[in-house]
């Protein structure tokens, strides 16, 4: 069903899990106060922090929401207290565009179907030849599966977010789950823009093995190995 024009500003609400990230957390949402200037919110859900996480959060936030901890859980506590009509998922280890709220709406309000979900490009942010390989074989993946993960920034209409209950709680491929269910609503739309995200994870682990045990997570997963069984692997 097509949109009807909009008759008032749609407003954002960004929700961002963190866990112990005080490395990161007061560069990730510096580049959020112009969204915030603009009228969006910003809500951080902590899981049960033991660093200075929540304090350095506090001055960039609308909200600092505590939840028990995982992705899933803290994601939904968020969306339980936001007031946007529009809620985006952005990982704390995720820098974004000062003007992708901008972004987003523009793409919600030109005609689209009014429950609307997506994603953005990423791009890691070392400076390894083989992470240029991993952003590229991400980016294809979503455009090719229609399936995205936290680390693209997920956003939904909230009416679409709960008509397909919520991120399921699950201890792994949370994002995965909740892309399934959406897909089947509808097609996601991905935005122009690129987020710029931590490639810690693969500068740690090895950026091989670390490709190798995300394909493998994902196929053991799709192929109906519960997700608890999976989480040790991950972590």
């Amino acid at each position: 069903m097509p949109c009807s024009p909009a008759t008032a500003k749609r407003t954002i609400s960004v929700i961002v899990p963190v866990l112990n990230e005080a490395a990161c957390i007061a560069t990730t949402l510096d580049c959020m106060q112009a969204l915030r200037a603009r009228g969006n919110e910003i809500i951080v859900v902590d899981g049960g922090s033991t660093d200075d996480t929540r304090s350095l959060a506090a001055p960039f936030a609308d909200h600092i929401v505590c939840s028990d901890a995982g992705r899933a859980l803290q994601m939904n506590a968020g969306a339980s207290v936001s007031s946007g009509d529009v809620l985006w998922f952005v990982h704390a280890d995720t820098r974004v565009p000062e003007s992708a709220d901008l972004a987003i709406i523009s793409l919600l309000d030109k005609g689209v179907e009014s429950d609307c979900w997506g994603y953005f490009s990423v791009r890691l942010s070392g400076a390894h030849f083989l992470l240029r390989v991993v952003e590229r074989m991400m980016n294809m993946r979503s455009r090719i599966t229609a399936i995205a993960t936290g680390d693209q920034g997920i956003f939904v209409t909230k009416a679409l977010f709960y008509r397909v209950g919520g991120f399921p709680e699950l201890p792994l491929m949370e994002d995965v789950g909740l892309s399934k269910f959406l897909r089947v609503v509808r097609k996601p739309l991905c935005m122009k823009e690129t987020l710029v995200t931590s490639s810690r994870r693969w500068e740690q682990r090895g950026i091989v093995r670390t490709i190798a045990l995300m394909w493998l997570l994902r196929l053991a997963w799709f192929s109906g190995v519960p997700a608890k069984h999976l989480a040790r692997y991950y972590d």
